[in-house]
């Protein structure tokens, strides 16, 4: 307990976006986030009062960082899982646990699972040869995602190959330098979906609407709440995969399920979902909840490893669209001049920036606009958010 507050102390391993917007959500909560960062210059070491530097890797420093902590929870999958077991074995209690936790840090670990569940996967099979790579794209049908089984995000970690030579040239390479592969079928997708799912040690879950998330070249550029035209019956079926997969695979804290809504005629909605990937912690599709939710979704991962009882997650509007900002080329209207414009062309918008340095395609920031109709919002978002990457009201 910090003893000058009287409530517990929690640790956020990782120093990024994440653990910055959950130090906020702590703010009002009265908790104290104790934050163990890389560098002075991650974002949630720039804003936090209680910040260790070290590197997720080192066993001692997480360690020293856990001692100070009632309990410890993740800004990113990056911890090793046997440190996760090895500080677990010492009584440390770490939310979420590493036998759940392994199944956002490996792909092929996930798959399997999904699997034994009979949860709803594309087709998919692990890679231990060039030659399993060829026989599965024959099979289903070229082209195929080839994924490696740890470490990637963003759209990095992910190759979309065509046919047998490129299959054979890629995996060769991969393979020798030790990357784990999986390949997928590449699905017919109608649309990207997210459904978010928090769920405390007591086993008490609140899941939040469905939402669309579009994507542009691996990076989730936008976010719409609710998914729109997306029929009951479907909502309802991926909110409940999403609280069967926090129960059965044990998760505390926040659940992210990344969805895939393909055709299926067979259904009466005309579509079934499948599951894309699985986080756990604070997500890129739940910033909108900041503003646009009862409970953001950061206050409610604190509720939720605190083992309190779980916030409200409906909507504060009709329509939330939260478009997140890119790093644009260096240069050009400062970014203070940047928010000027922006606040006086779009007063409305929420602005949310990370801290970072600015480089080309890195998440630098996000933007939220809520409103009554989707057309008018998402143009809105995305004039704010042109502002902040371009100094410009340009086309996205």
């Amino acid at each position: 307990m910090d003893s000058r507050t009287g409530l517990p102390v929690v640790g956020m391993v990782g120093g990024g976006q994440l653990a910055r917007m959950t130090h906020q959500a702590a703010i009002a909560l009265g908790q104290s986030l104790r934050v163990l960062a890389l560098t002075p210059d991650d974002g949630a070491a720039l804003v936090a009062a209680d910040v260790q530097y070290g590197d997720h890797t080192d066993l001692a420093a997480l360690r020293t960082f856990a001692k100070a902590c009632d309990v410890v929870t993740f800004d990113h999958e990056h911890v090793p899982t046997e440190h996760i077991r090895a500080l677990a074995g010492e009584g440390v209690k770490l939310y979420p646990p590493a036998d759940a936790l392994v199944h956002a840090q490996d792909k092929r670990v996930m798959r399997e699972r999904l699997d034994a569940m009979a949860a709803p996967n594309p087709a998919w099979r692990p890679v231990e040869s060039t030659a399993d790579l060829v026989a599965f794209g024959d099979e289903v049908g070229w082209p195929v995602m080839v994924k490696a089984a740890r470490g990637g995000y963003d759209g990095r970690g992910v190759w979309p190959v065509g046919d047998a030579a490129q299959a054979t040239e890629l995996a060769e390479t991969l393979l020798a330098g030790g990357t784990k592969l999986i390949v997928e079928e590449r699905v017919a997708l109608r649309r990207e979906l997210a459904v978010q799912v928090a769920r405390s040690p007591f086993g008490q879950v609140a899941v939040y609407p469905v939402v669309e998330t579009v994507q542009r070249d691996g990076i989730c550029v936008e976010v719409l709440a609710p998914a729109p035209d997306l029929p009951e019956e479907l909502a309802v079926a991926a909110q409940q995969l999403g609280i069967d997969l926090a129960t059965a695979l044990g998760v505390v804290g926040l659940l992210a399920v990344e969805l895939f809504e393909v055709a299926d005629p067979s259904t009466s909605s005309g579509s079934r979902l499948l599951v894309n990937e699985l986080a756990m912690r604070p997500h890129n599709s739940g910033h909108w909840t900041i503003e646009g939710a009862r409970t953001s979704q950061f206050e409610q991962h604190l509720r939720a490893v605190l083992d309190y009882p779980m916030g409200d997650t409906a909507l504060t509007a009709p329509v939330v669209v939260m478009a997140n900002v890119l790093g644009g080329e260096p240069g050009g209207m400062p970014i203070d001049e940047r928010l000027h414009h922006l606040f006086a062309a779009e007063p409305t918008a929420r602005v949310h920036l990370y801290g970072k340095q600015v480089r080309p395609g890195r998440k630098i920031g996000h933007v939220t606009v809520l409103g009554d109709d989707l057309d008018e919002v998402r143009a809105r978002a995305a004039r704010a958010m042109r502002w902040l990457r371009d100094g410009t009201e340009g086309t996205a």
